[in-house]
């Protein structure tokens, strides 16, 4: 059987280094992991123990496409709780994941061919699954001066149907402002595109928090996630909130494509979504560690770097270090034991020369790794 071209997308190179790394640690290696954004602690005990409780009585079959009532309800509140935001929650839609939140926006939104904008550096996987479904990802390259953010004069002249940003990003940590953001979402919709703001990241904030979308227009697109700040990264739970007018349009789709939502991870997202002492506790870390590494990056010698407002990424400038960001990571987890993400995923004209450091480990796992990182970057002199 022949391979069809939508399937022919670039690997995800992240995933490449978790291998390379679990390899190591197989081998007998003690690997210090900030490659990978994924929280080391897991989804809040109450969540755990309100899932076992239910797994008891609750035969967890199918719920209907949208997920289930109580937790769209929920998610809905929540946005009163952090932005003060009135969201009715018939526009809440449960989805496997962020990724299946991705694969619903872009097939209700958008026809075959055409195109969505997206800042580079951004998450890969963007435009991997807009090739998949045969859209045309449109890369525009974002200043290190705006902290990789785009803005609207970086979309002069550029052809666009759709545009995607992500606040905090991934793999920079910066965020846009309330004023930044709103500039995007009327420069967008003057276009006539369509809107998506990723907010995966929301509630990993640190000296000011991040603004939905939703607080500027009800015309826009939210995906969002159960992964990160709730620690629920392999239950595969998120959510998007759609216009009124597109509900029912994601809705057919999520029917179709996906049945329903995973009903374990949707009782366990509920139940989580009032954990918000452990919750915070886990933001705690994250803070320490975002500390040590911009202290720590630059005494090992990465000190051009997009100074984090969230998430748990830092985003290095080593062009001055490599012109091969792929073989430097390799280098690093082979002498230094500590696992890094080569830029490339991230951007691929400019990250040849970039790195990404995840801090979402332990403290402890973070200390050890800036001390490796140091002898490493000693040792080349």
């Amino acid at each position: 059987m022949r391979n069809s071209s939508r399937g022919a997308v670039d690997p995800f190179i992240v995933m490449d280094v978790m291998e390379a790394a679990r390899a190591a640690e197989e081998a007998g290696r003690h690997i210090i992991h900030m490659e990978v954004g994924q929280p080391s602690s897991p989804a809040p005990e109450h969540a755990r123990r309100v899932l076992s409780e239910a797994m008891m009585t609750d035969p967890l079959g199918y719920t209907v496409a949208l997920g289930l009532p109580a937790l769209r309800n929920r998610i809905a509140r929540l946005y009163g709780d952090w932005y003060d935001v009135d969201l009715d929650p018939a526009r809440v839609v449960v989805t496997p994941g962020s990724s299946g939140g991705f694969i619903l926006a872009f097939s209700a939104l958008f026809d075959a061919g055409e195109r969505v904008a997206l800042g580079m550096p951004g998450y890969p996987s963007y435009r991997q699954i807009l090739k998949a479904l045969d859209l045309v990802p449109v890369e525009v390259p974002a200043s290190p001066a705006n902290g990789y953010q785009l803005v609207p004069g970086d979309l002069k002249g550029v052809d666009y149907q759709g545009l995607m940003m992500a606040s905090p990003a991934n793999p920079t940590g910066t965020m846009l402002g309330r004023d930044q953001l709103g500039a995007l979402i009327e420069t967008c919709q003057a276009q006539g595109a369509a809107f998506l703001s990723d907010e995966i990241y929301h509630g990993i904030e640190y000296d000011k928090r991040a603004v939905t979308a939703l607080e500027l227009s009800d015309e826009v697109c939210v995906i969002n996630s159960f992964s990160k700040y709730f620690s629920m990264t392999g239950w595969r739970v998120g959510w998007l909130v759609v216009p009124e007018a597109q509900v029912r349009q994601v809705e057919r789709l999520a029917q179709n494509l996906f049945i329903c939502p995973p009903h374990a991870a949707q009782v366990a997202a509920l139940a989580a979504l009032d954990a918000d002492d452990e919750l915070q506790g886990n933001l705690a870390v994250y803070a320490k560690n975002r500390e040590l590494m911009l202290e720590g990056l630059p005494k090992a010698g990465f000190d051009r770097i997009a100074p984090p407002d969230g998430a748990f990424y830092v985003y290095a400038d080593v062009s001055h270090l490599t012109d091969d960001s792929r073989a430097f990571a390799a280098e690093i987890l082979d002498k230094a034991g500590v696992a890094v993400t080569p830029g490339l995923d991230f951007d691929p004209l400019r990250g040849h020369g970039t790195l990404r450091f995840s801090y979402a480990r332990s403290s402890a796992d973070i200390e050890e790794g800036l001390a490796r990182l140091r002898t490493f970057m000693a040792s080349r002199g």
